[in-house]
């Protein structure tokens, strides 16, 4: 199963701002939701629930992490909600 990742109008400014300050993520980031859509629970994204919150992150790599919500009914789709810093959220 391949699952929808969904990229609200919030979401890609906020993604936009992020590639400025980091052009250098961009690759790894594409790899990292290229993976998430094939396989959300593959260990190398260390998907995980965000205390106080409901949503999930997953990592770019060690500093970078995108923020998400899962909507893992019928429909399959990861709406993706923000990208920064992993100190960015209280886990």
């Amino acid at each position: 199963m391949t699952f929808e990742i969904i990229r609200p109008d919030s979401y890609a400014k906020r993604e936009r701002k992020f590639f400025k300050q980091h052009p250098e993520l961009i690759k790894q980031y594409v790899k990292a939701l290229k993976l998430l859509s094939l396989n959300p629970l593959h260990p190398t994204l260390r998907l995980h629930p965000i205390k106080n919150k409901y949503c999930h992150s997953i990592s770019i790599n060690m500093q970078y992490s995108v923020l998400l919500t899962l909507k893992l009914m019928d429909d399959a789709k990861l709406v993706l909600i923000d990208v920064g810093d992993h100190d960015m959220y209280a886990h």
